[in-house]
């Protein structure tokens, strides 16, 4: 349930209905939104509701009937911004994150993170650790990969953003990058999610290939009941009868989602539809849809790419897609970044 407290409560009246919650067994969770305190109450208990509503500077008392509690917009209704450095991820700006499906040599992802920063992208995005459908292709580096990565963002003063699979690599993937990204295969792995709620880096939680969206918003609640409130959702596709393209990249999610939950939510198109020529197309739908960022995989040699060469764009597709995504952002009232800046505050 959430306990809405009056627009004046104080913070001891606020402190005291948290106490009586917890003792009743309950997780309390607080949403300072502009004008009012909202407390989300999960658990196993059973709150008193009445005795609840009659305390002191609680104004309401409402049982959310989504099983997703901590997600849903009952909880916060003011959308979520992630903040990563100086970006803001669901503000008004629609946020690029670009870069190489893997890192494969030194050399190819320095030119793939010059060339993203100079289209006008904010994060590098890359694998070093490749879930792949079958165990004799290409796996990634490690952290070799890792640090090629982080030493290619940290020279164009971007963020960094790439996959952990598994609990064990949390510690070496924090050391690296600023955001964990959760891929679709992980959608429904518990004991990481629950793992990645005790981190207060961001979490971009990928939809799972065949998930519903209740499914996926329940995934983010397990990152969310942990204590980790910085949530990206990303529509990458699912799988449908559909044997044109790679996945069906589901636009409508977008605007259904963020109709259901507060989390900033990003879209990948070239998962979506794993062809080079359907990209720019999806992601120009995405933005249209209101997408509060892109993740776009860039390569500059994609025909002999180690991964995903044939979703992947050139630099100079890339930078005609930005230009168009700098048509489309105004008109919904969206910026989105006009050139490369000088971006600082990632730390080591």
């Amino acid at each position: 349930m959430v306990v809405v407290m009056q627009e004046k409560a104080t913070e001891p009246q606020v402190e005291s209905v948290v106490a009586r919650l917890v003792e009743m067994g309950m997780d309390v969770h607080r949403s300072t939104g502009v004008s009012r305190t909202v407390l989300g109450v999960v658990g196993q208990g059973q709150p008193n509701k009445a005795l609840i509503e009659i305390m002191d500077g609680v104004q309401e008392v409402v049982r959310i009937s989504e099983p997703y509690k901590l997600a849903s917009r009952t909880f916060r209704q003011e959308p979520t911004v992630v903040t990563v450095g100086d970006v803001r991820i669901g503000g008004d700006e629609v946020v690029v994150m670009a870069g190489p499906c893997s890192a494969e040599t030194e050399p190819q992802v320095r030119a793939a993170a010059a060339a993203v920063r100079r289209a006008g992208a904010k994060i590098f995005r890359g694998g070093a650790f490749k879930p792949r459908s079958s165990p004799y292709s290409f796996q990634g580096l490690g952290e070799a990969g890792l640090r090629m990565l982080h030493d290619a963002a940290k020279a164009e003063q971007m963020a960094l953003v790439s996959e952990v699979m598994d609990v064990s690599q949390i510690p070496l993937i924090d050391k690296y990058c600023d955001i964990f990204q959760v891929g679709a295969r992980n959608m429904q792995n518990f004991t990481l999610l629950r793992e990645l709620g005790r981190s207060r880096k961001p979490v971009l939680l990928k939809r799972g290939i065949s998930a519903t969206i209740e499914e996926w918003l329940l995934s983010a609640e397990y990152v969310l009941s942990g204590g980790n409130t910085n949530v990206i959702l990303c529509e990458r596709g699912i799988r449908t009868f559909e044997t044109a393209t790679r996945n069906t990249f589901d636009i409508s999610a977008i605007p259904v989602v963020k109709k259901m939950s507060h989390l900033p939510v990003v879209a990948d198109p070239s998962h979506g539809a794993g062809r080079r020529d359907m990209v720019a197309p999806m992601a120009r739908a995405a933005v249209a849809a209101g997408a509060d960022g892109l993740l776009i995989e860039v390569h500059c040699d994609p025909d002999h790419a180690l991964s995903d060469g044939a979703q992947s764009l050139f630099p100079a597709q890339f930078d005609r897609l930005m230009a168009e995504l700098r048509i489309i952002a105004p008109a919904l009232g969206r910026t989105i970044c006009l050139e490369s800046s000088s971006r600082r505050g990632w730390g080591s």
